[in-house]
């Protein structure tokens, strides 16, 4: 899900993610769709040793994103039929005791039919579209402030917190949850400062990250959650399709995980990419994923 979407030739027009100051932040540092110029081609591009350094650093990660096949999970999606649903193992959430649903922008059908299926409270976060979503049937909690890696307040006076922190909020401390988190490129922060014993209370995470270019950092995320979690899902969200950044065909990914306790691997086995189940986020356009490039 993105927050707002202005259009950009990248070979066909797609939309770009553009909710809140971090944007022009992120725009000004990285370029346009969050790729620096300089891999974007051109006269302008860095030496080839160093185009090079920088390629094997995206193999890494793009490697590190390869989900496994569960013997044990039975995807399902929930959510809206394009942008705003993501894939769970619907078999595994059984113990859930409140789902967590960050970055909503007044809509959350994923939260929604969660809850609506489980019977628990979605607790939904966002702070600067502070619209509470519907959610009819369901037991919907909007709270007006945003994940980050500690509690701050910004200079709009927007509010931050961490996971930990808003679990114990809320009574959740000990209990199971699944969570989604969409956050336009704060995932990676919020992450790396949430203690390892925190995510353990967590079933399944999906998440949609965003950005190919800081991969040490990212790295050092998905490592930290791979601590914990089996990656079971991969799709590229194709508001993002850019060239420039393979083997990534976007520079914004959604990515569905299972807590290792819950999990049985079928090391044996290969997850199918795409899978049946993955609509593009943007519908009409040519998704940018195919089979040749992901298995």
């Amino acid at each position: 899900m993105t927050r707002a979407f202005g259009l950009v030739a990248i070979g066909f027009m797609v939309a770009v993610s553009a909710g809140g100051a971090w944007v022009a932040r992120r725009v000004a540092v990285e370029g346009p769709l969050g790729v620096p110029a300089g891999e974007r081609g051109g006269a302008g591009g860095t030496e080839r040793a160093e185009r090079t350094r920088v390629r094997q650093a995206r193999e890494a990660l793009f490697a590190e994103l390869q989900p496994v096949k569960l013997r044990n999970c039975e995807l399902e999606r929930f959510g809206e039929t394009n942008d705003g649903g993501y894939l769970l193992c619907g078999n595994l959430l059984k113990d859930v005791g409140s789902a967590y649903s960050y970055g909503i922008s007044g809509y959350d059908g994923w939260g929604c039919s969660v809850s609506v299926r489980l019977s628990v409270f979605v607790h939904q976060y966002d702070c600067f579209n502070t619209t509470k979503p519907l959610c009819p049937g369901g037991k919907p909690v909007f709270h007006a402030e945003c994940v980050a890696g500690r509690q701050s307040v910004d200079d709009e006076r927007r509010r931050f917190d961490s996971l930990q922190n808003q679990f114990a909020r809320n009574g959740d401390a000990a209990n199971h949850l699944v969570v989604k988190m969409d956050v336009e490129g704060a995932e990676w922060d919020s992450i790396l400062q949430t203690p390892d014993e925190v995510l353990a209370r967590i079933d399944q995470l999906v998440f949609e990250f965003h950005g190919v270019r800081d991969t040490a950092r990212y790295m050092k995320v998905i490592g930290k959650l791979k601590r914990t979690f089996e990656i079971v899902h991969l799709h590229f969200n194709n508001y993002s399709c850019v060239a420039g950044v393979a083997p990534f065909p976007a520079w914004a990914y959604e990515v569905t995980m299972v807590n290792k306790r819950l999990a049985e691997v079928d090391r044996e086995g290969k997850a199918t990419l795409p899978n049946a189940l993955d609509e593009p986020n943007l519908p009409g356009v040519p998704d940018c994923q195919t089979p040749a490039l992901l298995n």
